[in-house]
């Protein structure tokens, strides 16, 4: 198991060094000059090469990929001179926010994805299977920011429940202080999730309600709903724990448009705001945490299969 593990974690780190390879020549690439995008349109000469200077951008592209190494080893993902401060400091303020949305829309969609899915498994070919199968296409189909507008256009300008944007504040706490804004941005979140989840639920209890395990019990007389749940349930949700895993990062870039609709301030509205101004060092860092996001998702995802499924270590 350890050899496992020590062998994913390397493989994970040589992911990583050529993530940020792959990601600083992609920045490098881009058209138009980040001094200027930095200091404005109408900085001086000399303060575009002060700024490459300070910068390193006068040195050559592989020793700027070194200085760009030693600043993330020593956790400085960059200044943004647009908003005057760290990128660290810039994504810290704003990373718990994001954590509470996805986590909220990832909690809601598995706590009703996964009766769904036994549900769909149980009744399979029957009424309640078709039409919770078409919803789940549907509803899987719908671009994010799609079903965003729709939400809002039924429940907050037709209906009048809902607030049309999300709850602002500078904390977990003042967010959580107006809760009834929060609904809109989770529903549009978990409701993409619920329709993932709920069809690999039922494709994992089909095939668990088929193996031999269960026809041994059926014969030994073992009550339906002990096959369901002690047996069934638990094999099935061996497959929804890595797939939950490995679409986390999926949700997170679900936040990013979630974020944008209803002025969610998350790191999803930084990375769309820092966009549209070019402000290049918090792109640059975002999306290298999104990047070890992802790597570390896939970590943790195959370690907890191999936890729970051990035939995996080999």
């Amino acid at each position: 198991m350890s050899g496992y593990i020590a062998r994913r974690v390397l493989q994970s780190l040589l992911v990583l060094l050529l993530v940020t390879l792959v990601m600083f020549l992609l920045f490098h690439l881009l058209p138009g000059n980040p001094a200027r995008a930095e200091l404005g349109v109408k900085a001086r000469p000399a303060a575009i090469r002060a700024f490459d200077k300070l910068q390193g951008l006068d040195k050559p592209v592989w020793y700027q990929y070194y200085l760009y190494l030693d600043h993330l080893v020593h956790g400085n993902l960059g200044f943004s001179y647009i908003q005057n401060a760290s990128v660290a400091l810039l994504f810290l303020q704003r990373f718990p926010k994001t954590v509470l949305l996805v986590g909220l829309a990832t909690i809601v969609a598995v706590l009703i994805a996964i009766p769904l899915g036994v549900m769909q498994a149980v009744r399979r070919n029957k009424l309640e299977d078709y039409v919770l199968t078409g919803t789940s296409f549907v509803l899987y189909s719908f671009p994010t920011f799609w079903l965003g507008i729709v939400l809002v256009e039924i429940f907050a300008i037709q209906l009048h429940f809902l607030p049309p944007f999300a709850p602002q504040g500078n904390s977990v706490t003042a967010i959580l202080a107006h809760w009834r804004g929060l609904v809109l941005p989770v529903m549009t979140l978990a409701l993409i999730s619920i329709a993932a989840y709920s069809r690999y639920m039922r494709s994992a209890m089909i095939d668990s309600l088929a193996q031999d395990y269960i026809r041994t019990a059926r014969a030994k007389g073992v009550s339906r709903r002990a096959i369901l749940l002690r047996h069934a349930l638990r094999n099935s949700l061996i497959p929804m724990a890595t797939l939950i895993g490995l679409s986390v990062p999926a949700v997170l870039s679900g936040a990013i448009i979630t974020e944008e609709v209803f002025n969610y301030p998350g790191v999803g509205l930084l990375f769309w705001q820092s966009a549209q101004s070019d402000d290049f060092s918090v792109l640059l860092g975002l999306t290298l945490v999104a990047a070890v996001g992802v790597i570390v998702g896939n970590l943790l995802a195959d370690i907890l299969y191999a936890v729970l499924d051990p035939r995996i270590r080999y």
